[in-house]
């Protein structure tokens, strides 16, 4: 049997068509207050059985012809042996989702919302970005020959900067934080009709980057102990949780695992709200840029799954944050950018408080590429230049 998908309100439950016209529930975003995550994030539903073990792209509600045909996803679960051996978890894993196009884990969501675009003959997306999301949606974009528009906050690494002009994107660098890029670019496609792929706003940025736990368990085979996820806006956390709930809907899983949310101390909203049960606007600042969020946009969603499911969250400085990076890089070959590296940095504060026989999964979202000006915090530059070998002497 084939499946069905439709959207639903993850806060009235009230139900809806997916139509390029709706992003968010009408209802419940007309309580929409000032400073407040986003209200009525709409969650794509799967209707229906299975009698066999589906393809991921079975799981999507684009159908399989409109995907883009360049490197998306399949990314690889890899055991860091060294660091197996010398932290004593036989079982720990990364999923080094450093691999995909642009390489960061939300080409996983442009991969989605491009085929979604094709299929309803849309031809411009914009959307705010702290970097990677921006260098993405323009990397996927200029592969599908889809216009983009792009603000990001003046702030950003030039490396992202730069990936995105380099794919063609027209970048408009704001004056302010993410949170004032993310309203700008919604005025803008609001002003002239143009699709949005902001996080959270578009449902189907969660949709895509479920595909992240639907690939763990394929790859593992059974549901790991732990997942460990960098956690700004909390849209990758939403997805990690979506895509093990439709494995759990369909009867392929029996349980959820627990889920980390690893967060900056300096932007640490959504850990913050686990304790008070509200959300307060924060001055974030972070050396992780990509989880620098002041109000995170899928905050009410993604506390919504850490309360339901047992989740936690952990906080880390950004001192722990540069050690963990260049600790991946030096142990385990793995150059991350520092929001991915956080991953690490939690699971190294959390560690003596897990059992050693563990599954746990580290989720590396982007490369240490996009941010080389963070990652020189850590390196000591050679001084003298040699003539010849004698001068090494």
């Amino acid at each position: 049997m084939s499946l069905s998908f439709y959207y639903q309100c993850s806060e009235c439950r009230k139900e809806f068509d997916i139509s390029p016209e709706l992003m968010i529930c009408p209802d419940c975003h007309s309580h929409q207050k000032i400073e407040e995550p986003l209200r009525g994030v709409l969650e794509v539903v799967i209707d229906g059985h299975l009698h066999h073990s589906p393809k991921i792209s079975e799981l999507l509600p684009v159908e399989a012809d409109y995907y883009p045909q360049i490197p998306v996803g399949n990314t690889p679960l890899w055991k860091p042996t060294g660091l197996n051996q010398e932290l004593k978890f036989p079982n720990l894993y990364l999923k080094d989702d450093t691999h995909n196009l642009t390489g960061s884990l939300k080409d996983r969501a442009s991969y989605l919302v491009a085929a979604y675009a094709m299929r309803e003959n849309i031809r411009e997306i914009v959307l705010a970005s702290t970097g990677n999301a921006g260098s993405s949606m323009a990397g996927v974009g200029a592969a599908t020959g889809l216009s983009i528009t792009l603000f990001l906050p003046e702030t950003a690494p030039k490396a992202k900067m730069v990936q995105a002009l380099q794919y063609g994107a027209r970048v408009i660098p704001v004056s302010g934080t993410y949170d004032k890029a993310f309203d700008l670019s919604l005025e803008y496609s609001l002003k002239y009709g143009i699709l949005s792929r902001n996080t959270a706003y578009n449902p189907l940025t969660i949709e895509g980057k479920k595909t992240v736990a639907l690939e763990i368990y394929n790859q593992l085979k059974l549901v790991p102990d732990f997942v460990f996820v960098p956690t700004g806006d909390g849209v990758i956390l939403g997805g990690v949780y979506k895509g093990f709930k439709d494995l759990l809907k369909l009867g392929i899983i029996e349980r959820i695992p627990t889920i980390i949310a690893v967060q900056a101390e300096g932007s640490n909203a959504i850990a913050k709200a686990l304790k008070t049960d509200k959300f307060t606007p924060i001055d974030a600042k972070t050396v992780a840029d990509s989880i620098s969020v002041g109000i995170p946009r899928n905050g009410y969603y993604a506390l919504k799954q850490l309360k339901q499911y047992n989740g936690k969250c952990v906080t880390v400085s950004d001192e722990a944050i540069l050690s963990a990076q260049k600790e991946l890089s030096v142990k385990a070959g793995l150059f991350a950018e520092p929001a991915a590296a956080a991953s690490y940095a939690g699971f190294l504060k959390m560690k003596d408080d897990l059992d050693n026989g563990a599954i746990v999964v580290l989720l590396i979202t982007g490369s240490g590429l996009k941010d080389i000006e963070s990652a020189i915090k850590k390196i000591n530059f050679p001084t003298n230049a040699i003539a010849s070998l004698g001068d090494l002497e």
